[in-house]
């Protein structure tokens, strides 16, 4: 799996990253089945057989529940061999999400997470998203966003959009944006067409959609509640239809990376199959 640049970074990442919501929460997220977060032990096999698929980038956020501290002693004596995209703005309290973009939140909870992750920099910080870009995304927030790379703390800066006006100030103004792109959803391709033409660093999220690609009726029949216990999408769709979102995500010129969350060993190894399939041409 060859590097790619992320934007006009000096960041390289591999085109697939892994998501890791499920190394630290299973409540209120957004997956169609309940899933049992692993032992540390199965999660270092994971990152184990990540590496050996030359994946080197890991998406993680202080609202994944316990993923920051997992991370932080299973990437120990290795950090150097990934690049970590963290978040900062949303924290999961109580079974529910609580938003903070203030700078001052942003500083403690930068400092928070580098205490977690067991490491003195992030490579790339970026505001969570609550769908309120444009507010959320103050010229004091995008300040302090730039002084923590002044200060060493972060290599490159971004945010998690959830509009377009959104993700396009956050590429004026900073570094790398994580959108959401899928043949359903494609009202953010002007973000992706700005940063295609200014040479920004595209991160893709939920790239299967909402079932656009998952042919539900081509389902291998499941006995009732014998659902995979990872709740990937992924493990409910087709071959072929996973190439073909990684196709459509990956046929826009803007596209730096995808990140895909799993715990599951074989739809790793053939989410980065189709991934190779897909850039081999």
């Amino acid at each position: 799996m060859d590097r790619r640049r992320l934007g006009n970074t000096d960041i390289e990442i591999s085109p697939l990253g892994l998501g890791t919501v499920k190394f630290g929460r299973n409540q209120g997220v957004k997956y169609p089945y309940g899933f049992e977060i692993p032992g540390e032990a199965a999660l270092a096999d994971l990152l184990a057989l990540a590496k050996d698929l030359e994946i080197n980038m890991l998406d993680t956020a202080p609202a994944y529940g316990t993923s920051e501290e997992r991370l932080g002693r299973l990437l120990a004596g290795q950090r150097e061999d990934w690049v970590i995209v963290g978040k900062a703005g949303e924290e999961f309290e109580n079974g529910q999400s609580v938003y903070n973009f203030t700078p001052e939140h942003f500083e403690m909870s930068l400092e928070r997470s580098l205490k977690r992750l067991n490491t003195d920099y992030i490579d790339v910080l970026m505001v969570h998203s609550d769908g309120n870009d444009v507010e959320n995304l103050s010229d004091d927030l995008i300040a302090k966003m730039q002084d923590f790379k002044a200060r060493g703390l972060v290599r490159a800066v971004g945010a998690s959009t959830k509009t377009v006006e959104g993700g396009i100030r956050a590429l004026e103004h900073m570094d790398v944006v994580m959108a959401c792109y899928n043949a359903d959803y494609t009202d953010e391709k002007p973000v992706l067409d700005y940063a295609a033409e200014h040479n920004k660093g595209v991160l893709l999220k939920k790239v299967l959609g909402s079932g656009h690609f998952i042919n539900m009726s081509s389902r291998t029949p499941q006995v009732e509640g014998s659902h995979s216990a990872s709740g990937d999408l992924s493990s409910q769709a087709p071959r072929d239809d996973i190439y073909n979102a990684f196709e459509f995500a990956f046929g826009h010129p803007g596209t730096s990376g995808v990140i895909m969350g799993t715990i599951n060993p074989a739809h790793l190894r053939a989410n980065v199959a189709a991934v190779n399939r897909v850039l081999a041409g």
